[in-house]
């Protein structure tokens, strides 16, 4: 707690003080939230139902040479009241970009985002998840790189070399949303020689020709992914991550028709526990001004489908996604995103709700609602351990619907 208090001191300082003393432009962002569960937890008597913490983010950046140079620098810290595995303090850029004539050359900790549906992740794969944000989070952590951007006309390339991998971060004993047994506990396993501090490489190649955008991409090396391992404690059963190595090649193609938005993502992955495929693919059709308003409305259908054995870490092998985003297009940003994802066969389901809006300039406000069903109760530790249930994929989170709002200030 005292580190992280003081790293937040020291954010604070960075802002206040020794931006303007060095010349270097910021940005950032504070929130508050609170997330409530609707239901007592079923693992562990320390679970609390409510779960409230604080975020801030700040980017400092100088650009010099004519625009030719830029360096970004953009800690991170959480501090989470309930739940300390939640605790974070990441550097999520500290970065030198150089522009050249038909190139950029990337240095240092960034992040990078690969991808265009909605139901799942599937080529992202450069940076590490942050488990501990909740199991569908899209908060990464920085990850370190050398990363070389060539154009060509409609073409982009883009290598990476990759220096080390990070491990993912998971909810602790105390977290809500985590399996029955807790994840992520005791030292992690490395299947690389030279364990987390490995070379990783990577590469997307895109075209763009306009109504196709496909990007076509590369990686070799230390998973992001762990698998997760029983210990040998019989008093405090833990399940440990190892990370394999792997090799996986993915497909992600974006096409528009009019207001349709065709969209797919298909990977194949070798290496680790298991060879398996995954796809994703569907579309976003945008009725523009409903009902002669100036609001539109996406209706957006997907399918998931993997050929995994380990679903319990990727529980949407044959589902189905239907949502529908509510835009205001009005000054203060307001849009609304429902959907739905229902598995074609147990009819589990996760129905969300998620709104954001501006209050003037420097304030906004976010909620969502998060409702998980169809499903039985979660496994006791000692049944979870000896038989995990491979066919109701959510079931250790059948107790956690919840409600979460976020207050961000922008400064």
């Amino acid at each position: 707690m005292r580190l992280v208090l003081s790293q937040l001191t020291l954010m604070l300082l960075l802002t206040g003080f020794l931006s303007p003393a060095w010349g270097l432009d910021y940005r950032g962002e504070a929130s508050v939230e609170a997330r409530y569960f609707a239901s007592s937890a079923a693992q562990d008597r320390d679970q609390g139902r409510l779960y409230p913490a604080i975020q801030l983010g700040v980017e400092f950046w100088h650009s010099g040479n004519r625009g030719r140079d830029l360096l970004t620098f953009a800690p991170y810290l959480r501090l989470d009241a309930r739940d300390s595995e939640r605790n974070l303090a990441d550097i999520r850029e500290l970065s030198w970009i150089h522009v050249g004539n038909f190139y950029e050359l990337r240095t240092g900790i960034r992040q990078v985002y690969w991808g265009v549906t909605e139901g799942a992740d599937l080529v992202n794969i450069i940076n590490q998840t942050d488990g501990a944000d909740g199991p569908d989070s899209d908060r990464t952590l920085g990850q370190p790189m050398v990363n070389l951007a060539l154009e060509q006309g409609n073409h982009m390339l883009d290598l990476f070399l990759l220096i080390g991998a990070r491990e993912r971060t998971f909810p602790g004993e105390d977290g809500r949303l985590r399996l029955p047994v807790v994840a992520g506990a005791g030292e992690s396993r490395w299947e690389s020689s030279q364990g987390q501090g490995g070379i990783d490489l990577a590469a997307r190649w895109q075209w763009n020709y306009y109504p196709l955008v496909l990007g076509v991409t590369g990686f070799s090396g230390t998973a992001r992914e762990p698998e997760l391992e029983l210990n040998t404690n019989p008093e405090r059963p833990e399940l440990t991550a190892f990370y394999p190595l792997i090799q996986q090649i993915g497909l992600d193609l974006q096409a528009t028709q009019g207001d349709l938005l065709w969209k797919l993502e298909a990977i194949q992955r070798r290496g680790g526990r298991e060879d398996f495929h995954a796809i994703n693919a569907g579309f976003e059709f945008t009725q523009v001004g409903i009902l002669d308003s100036r609001m539109d409305l996406g209706w957006l259908a997907e399918g998931l489908y993997h050929n995994r054995e380990s679903t319990v870490v990727a529980p949407f092998e044959r589902d189905i996604l239907l949502g529908w985003r509510l835009v205001f297009n009005d000054l203060a940003g307001s849009e609304i995103l429902a959907s739905t994802i229902v598995d074609t066969r147990t009819t589990e389901q996760v129905i969300s709700v998620e709104a954001r809006r501006r209050i003037g300039n420097a304030v906004s406000v976010s909620a969502q609602l998060r409702y998980i069903g169809g499903t039985p109760p979660p496994q006791t530790p000692a049944a979870f351990l000896s038989n995990p249930d491979s066919r109701y994929t959510l079931r250790p989170l059948s107790r956690d619907s919840y409600g979460h709002i976020e207050f961000s200030w922008f400064f």
